[in-house]
């Protein structure tokens, strides 16, 4: 009934390395992760635990067998990459072409964006280590969806749920909200077309790399509903709504309306509050052509016969969300819930006015107008190769490099955050969800800490032929109020694990 749920984000970061355009990115991914592990010190990193990874379960009742699966889709195999659990709670890997920073779980969606700006400051930090090893790697760091030639690479969002929601219910309501929320949270792009090779701009990043409404995929045929059945806690009580369809974010603002306004049309589905059906007719050509049309006067058409644009559709689901935290807290709404729709709703009231009125807080507005200003100033065309360089320099993460910083520090950017509480999220973890204990844990026994997952914590103690098992199921047990002052009290992982099991 509020924006409060479990969440986490998965980035995987664009990759260069100057002046080598034909450098393995795997092998510079890994040169990345292993920089930022190495400032760690740590004699034996631990390991990823895989025991609990299931990601060919789909949601609509059946596992898809190993055989038919693209090699993409064993995110349970050890590939021999470079895979990092930080002290921040936070999982730092090399996924497949791509560095990837997993953030910890939390439960609001400022602390989302507060640990997903925490994963640019450890990307910008292995960098720049990377850049002082003897063989001096010079890489660069995009944070964006697409190489402009054809390839696409994920900004994911998890959302815990409950398991009792039927999942065609999920399919039905979310898949018009996904369609059209592009208009509060795309990133911008120019080029359209998986390889940009036709001219213009368009609102997202990600649209059109998706090809089907619904299906396991995250990797090809990409589908705007992902069925992967994963849910890193009691599967009896949940599962991770695995979201592929959004765009990496730079903009706080962006990135604060997409998880708080997913949250709460969430929280509706799963309380069987939107009755109305808002079924799009060719969802997956509905949102291709919304993201080409930055004027965002594009017209989708409703199975019952209506017509909207996305932001008249989006404020639907505006409507339902004030009339269902009415009737579920009346006056007693806590105060993110409050802001959430606050902003959605200033946002969607300008973007309809005026798009350029949103420049300050979403990526692809700001980006939008830098470029025509580029445009005007110039006699740019879309097709020049300058405003496809723009585009790209927008993304990059070194402030004194990348355009979005710029913006910042010329303060036509709105932050939600300090620089003092990113920072501070980039070693520590989030106090209200297990990603405490498994943070602090990494933190101050990180010597007997042998493996560790979103599910467990493995402990390597003298005297035990084997490795003794914490069990982090629940995600709401292993917070600061939980378990702090054991931590604080315990010298020892023996004494901990002896706390722990009595």
């Amino acid at each position: 009934m509020s924006v409060r749920r479990v969440m986490g984000s998965e980035v995987e970061y664009g990759i260069s390395v100057v002046g080598q355009p034909t450098a393995n990115p795997m092998l510079a991914s890994s040169v990345v992760v292993n920089s930022y592990a190495s400032t760690a010190g740590r004699s034996r990193p631990a390991r990823w635990d895989f025991e609990e990874e299931s990601p060919l379960r789909d949601a609509r009742g059946f596992d898809m067998s190993r055989g038919q699966a693209d090699p993409t889709q064993l995110t349970d195999e050890d590939l021999g990459l470079a895979n990092r659990i930080l002290t921040n709670g936070a999982r730092l890997y090399v996924d497949h072409a791509h560095p990837e920073f997993s953030s910890p779980e939390v439960v609001t969606p400022l602390d989302l964006v507060r640990w997903d700006k925490a994963g640019e400051q450890v990307m910008l930090a292995a960098t720049r280590r990377a850049a002082q090893l003897p063989q001096g790697e010079n890489i660069v760091l995009y944070k964006n969806n697409t190489d402009g030639k054809g390839a696409s690479y994920g900004a994911h969002e998890n959302y815990l749920m409950r398991r009792s929601t039927p999942f065609a219910d999920i399919v039905r309501h979310l898949t018009p909200f996904f369609v059209s929320r592009q208009v509060v949270c795309g990133a911008g792009r120019v080029g359209i077309g998986q390889d940009g090779r036709e001219h213009g701009f368009q609102v997202s990043q990600r649209a059109d790399f998706f090809e089907t409404e619904v299906g396991l995929e995250t990797t090809l045929k990409r589908p705007i509903i992902n069925t992967r059945d994963e849910p890193h806690a009691d599967p009896e009580q949940h599962r991770r709504l695995h979201v592929i369809i959004g765009d990496a974010n730079l903009a706080e603002v962006s990135t604060y309306l997409k998880v708080g306004t997913t949250s709460l049309v969430l929280a509706m589905i799963e309380d069987g509050f939107i009755t109305t059906d808002l079924t799009l007719e060719g969802p997956v050509a509905a949102l291709r052509a919304v993201s080409h049309d930055p004027t965002l006067t594009h017209l989708v058409t409703l199975r019952d016969g209506r017509s909207m644009t996305a932001v008249q559709l989006q404020r639907v689901y505006l409507e339902l969300a004030h009339a269902y935290v009415d009737e579920r807290l009346g006056g007693d709404v806590d105060a993110q819930t409050k802001d959430v729709l606050a902003r959605w709703g200033s946002v969607l009231d300008r973007l309809e006015r005026d798009p350029m009125e949103c420049a300050t807080e979403l990526d692809w507005v700001a980006k939008y107008q830098l470029l025509r200003r580029y445009q005007e100033r110039d006699g740019l065309s879309w097709d020049d190769a300058k405003l496809h360089l723009i585009d790209l320099q927008y993304a990059d993460i070194r402030p004194e490099k990348g355009l979005y910083h710029r913006l910042v520090d010329a303060g036509r950017i709105e932050r939600l955050l300090t620089d003092e509480q990113v920072e501070a999220a980039v070693h520590e973890p989030p106090e209200e969800t297990r990603a405490y204990f498994r943070g602090r844990c990494l933190a101050k026994f990180g010597a007997s800490v042998a493996a560790a997952s979103w599910d467990s914590v493995i402990l390597d103690l003298p005297g035990r032929e084997s490795l003794q098992r914490i069990p982090t199921v629940d995600p709401l047990r292993g917070t600061r109020a939980h378990v702090g002052r054991l931590l604080d009290e315990c010298e020892t992982a023996e004494a901990l694990f002896a706390a722990l099991t009595g």
